[in-house]
């Protein structure tokens, strides 16, 4: 199959070739010709799978041919995402396939002024990408209006949910037109989405172009035991052995990473760091610089796991283990993406067994151990059987028939053990009372 004879527009077609798309993956060739037909659409593709793509190329068409011109703060296509990070990637992947087209698209998100999004909004935008939470806040000022809306795009709608923003999307979706085509995308069909999916889109078709809640299958998986504190030494000593490779390392917490980054700096390794704290101008410079293949390794939280679009990333770090075992597939879907082959490290203490056990049995597999002879972890890493953590085995309570052959039950000062000598009490003896004559 080819992207022509989905039905897309001959400029879409020639644009998707210039950028080395020749066969449509999956989940392209199942939801392009729905949206093109008009229909709602509920989605479950995992990252890397082409999702940008299956519905971008459909909606560029659909709003060419068939839309009349925007107007002032007005919007033809709304798509929402869970944060900045994909947000601008999702703006790139428009403007790239959009770029035959009279279409003009931007982004608004948290994180920057306010001002200069509300005067690019006067103009009116036929796309817009938004994050919820600055998109309310346009809307409630009166920046951007949805009475030429056409099309909504719910991207990564379970990360939205996760991630706080139920109250927002209410909100948003309540001031949308009914009249509308919407198309919800998720990397699992939870109870939640489903709930939203029912009261959201009108008779919606469903496609689920993988297993849920399964890591891609062109990521090779392993995991090594290793001591907490000498998981900095471990990692040096893995990005030693691969000084060609670019990587990114996953870490829990924002000054994790941090203080990872500035052990690898010290070490001469060109890296930065992605988080929440860090200011936006600094988190999209640092993703630049490593897109451009200036830095070998980009050190992140979970805030870049589903916002980070690299091609050709041959390996992902976890320096720690994500406290929500989903996290887990999404992280180590950075690699691997759009069938190439990827690989995905995991540096495992005996305090993350807990986490551990959570992913596999999620996964529905056990992770490949591969110890490091230089790295023996002085506190072991419980084994896992079928996703469970063994534990050590308690000891079986005495039995009332046991604790009276050895002697231990309580019968009686007649029977029983010679008292004990009283205790002191703050350093004094206690004497026995003296009985009475």
């Amino acid at each position: 199959m080819s992207f022509s004879s989905l039905g897309l527009l001959d400029a879409l077609v020639t644009t998707a070739a210039e950028l080395g798309y020749k066969t449509p993956t999956a989940i392209q060739q199942k939801a392009i010709p729905i949206v093109l037909q008009g229909r709602d659409l509920l989605a479950a593709a995992q990252t890397g799978t082409g999702k940008t793509a299956a519905f971008t190329l459909p909606l560029l068409h659909k709003l060419t041919c068939e839309g009349p011109k925007v107007g002032g703060n007005q919007v033809r296509c709304l798509i929402l995402v869970p944060t900045r990070e994909l947000a601008e990637q999702v703006l790139t992947s428009v403007q790239s396939y959009s770029r035959q087209l009279p279409i003009s698209s931007y982004a608004v998100y948290g994180g920057v002024s306010i001002n200069p999004q509300m005067l690019r909004l006067r103009k009116g935008v036929d796309v817009l990408v938004a994050t919820p939470g600055r998109l309310v806040d346009l809307h409630r000022q009166n920046a951007v209006r949805f009475e030429q809306l056409q099309l909504l795009v719910l991207d990564e709608a379970d990360r939205m949910l996760d991630l706080g923003f139920s109250l927002e999307l209410a909100e948003i979706l309540a001031s949308l037109p009914r009249k509308r085509q919407s198309l919800l995308f998720s990397a699992t069909f939870s109870d939640e989405i489903r709930t939203l999916a029912n009261k959201r889109l009108n008779n919606p078709l469903t496609v689920e172009v993988s297993p849920r809640n399964t890591a891609a299958q062109s990521v090779k998986q392993w995991l090594i035991p290793v001591d907490k504190k000498r998981k900095g030494e471990l990692l040096l000593h893995l990005l030693r052995q691969r000084p060609a490779e670019q990587l990114l390392v996953f870490v829990k917490t924002r000054k994790g990473a941090e203080q990872v980054g500035q052990q690898l700096r010290e070490a001469g390794i060109a890296c930065d760091t992605i988080h929440g704290d860090k200011p936006q101008p600094s988190r999209m410079k640092a993703l630049q610089a490593f897109r451009d293949e200036e830095l070998q390794v980009l050190v992140a939280t979970d805030v870049a796991a589903r916002g980070l679009d690299i091609p050709d990333l041959p390996l992902v770090i976890n320096h720690d283990l994500p406290t929500v075992a989903e996290d887990y597939i999404h992280r180590i879907g950075r690699s691997g993406r759009a069938g190439s082959q990827g690989e995905a490290i995991s540096l495992v203490c005996a305090d993350e067994v807990e986490q551990l056990a959570a992913i596999e049995r999620l996964l529905k597999q056990t992770l490949t151990r591969k110890e490091d002879p230089d790295f023996s972890p002085s506190h072991r890493v419980p084994l896992t059987h079928d996703g469970m953590a063994q534990k050590k085995p308690k000891k079986p309570k005495q039995k009332a028939s046991d604790k009276m052959i050895s002697g231990k039950v309580h019968l009686g000062t007649w029977f029983d053990e010679p008292p004990k000598p009283a205790r002191a009490v703050r350093g004094k003896p206690i004497f026995a009372k003296k009985k009475p004559k």
